[in-house]
């Protein structure tokens, strides 16, 4: 598989405790545990299909593939080279994936014409119209979003299938955006926050919907992700339950 990077500007990462490992740039953009959470919490059974929207170089998909087997997974990315690293760290981690270089807003035809049972992503946590302008433009992309959430959110919906499930995650104070954008469209609406220490507000949220559901709204309890109040030593300091998950590779429970 021929690249468009060279050897020297990419680095090899591991994830779930080195059951998946990623080439990842040096400078821009790197996953770190948000697609990781993201991966853990979706609900496919093997034979089931996902398609990730702005897939990156694979993090969530890759993960989630290590946990459950045999599910038909395509990705969507808009920067060819974090498109070109999505297809070689599938290919490194054994996964098969069709990854597809297009922006969300015209998507290919072959995925205008499905309907899959799991649509996830991790958009962009800003927005661009409202943040200053990331010095990298690598960052920039993957950071701050030119497009508006809510337009992230009906291309996902779009997607899904019925019966099927749409899945993000978000920073916390964006939640309002989501439910706004999900309201009227989809139902059976979840979301757990994600809370870095005991006794802090909630950084982001983990959000899942139903196509066609009908279940009444649930708040889950947060998941907590370091141990004590505060940082106090260089060594890793997970909770057991986010040790279990970002380690090794255990489900998430929305």
């Amino acid at each position: 598989m021929t690249s468009i990077w060279a050897d020297e500007a990419l680095t090899r990462d591991a994830f779930l405790g080195g059951r998946v490992t990623l080439l990842q740039p040096r400078q821009g953009y790197r996953a770190g545990t948000d697609p990781v959470l993201l991966a853990a919490a979706i609900d496919a059974a093997p034979g089931e299909s996902v398609l990730e929207i702005g897939c990156g170089a694979g993090a969530a998909m890759i993960c989630l593939a290590a946990r459950v087997p045999e599910l038909d997974l395509s990705g969507v990315e808009v920067q060819p080279g974090y498109a070109d690293l999505a297809r070689r760290n599938a290919e490194a981690n054994g996964i098969a994936a069709s990854i597809h270089t297009a922006d969300l807003r015209a998507l290919p035809g072959a995925l205008k014409a499905r309907r899959f049972d799991h649509v996830i992503a991790n958009p962009p946590y800003f927005d661009r119209s409202r943040s200053r302008p990331a010095p990298n433009p690598a960052k920039e992309t993957a950071f701050g979003a030119s497009l508006p959430l809510s337009e992230w959110i009906d291309a996902m919906a779009r997607r899904v299938a019925p019966g099927g499930r749409l899945w993000l995650i978000q920073r916390a104070d964006r939640l309002p955006e989501i439910i706004a954008a999900l309201h009227g469209r989809m139902g059976g609406l979840a979301v757990r926050p994600l809370v870095s220490r005991q006794g802090r507000d909630a950084e982001r949220v983990l959000v899942t919907a139903r196509q066609s559901g009908r279940a009444a709204f649930r708040l889950a309890p947060p998941l907590v992700l370091h141990a004590g109040t505060r940082h106090v030593s260089d060594a890793a300091d997970f909770t057991p339950e986010a040790e279990g998950i970002l380690r090794h590779g255990e489900k998430l429970r929305m």
